[in-house]
């Protein structure tokens, strides 16, 4: 069988979030995202303009199982300079940072902070797709 036609890229995430006002205001609020669609009150979607995050509160009682398979989710920017003025941004904004901003061998420049509901999120400027 022929390989169908490339995909676009991955631009679409969804989460389970126990809080979903809080995980709200920091995707919105902090890293700039909209709403494009609320449903109903328990799932958001938002957007940056060319992906989509979707929140969906977690019911009462969720807790997965096993180990946790999502390492991070992350946000791309257009220069390195950037990921130092978001570092500075989120930390003000009492932000809990896990990593400290750096740059790696490739040239890329990240650091890693969390979300409200514990998820990693990388702020990261990455050559070739910046």
């Amino acid at each position: 069988m022929k390989k169908p036609n490339p995909t676009s890229g991955l631009r679409h995430v969804a989460l389970y979030i126990k809080d979903l006002s809080s995980a709200e205001h920091f995707y919105v609020d902090l890293m700039g995202m909209v709403v494009e669609w609320r449903p109903d009150a328990d799932n958001v979607y938002l957007t940056s303009g060319n992906d989509n995050l979707a929140l969906h509160r977690a019911k009462e009682g969720f807790n997965p199982q096993g180990d946790q398979v999502l390492d991070h989710i992350g946000f791309i920017l257009k220069t390195p300079q950037d990921v130092d003025d978001w570092f500075a941004f989120l930390e003000a904004e009492g932000v809990e940072m896990r990593t400290q901003a750096k740059t790696h061998r490739d040239g890329a420049r990240s650091f890693y902070c969390f979300d409200p509901a514990g998820n990693t999120v990388q702020i990261i400027y990455h050559p070739p797709i910046s």
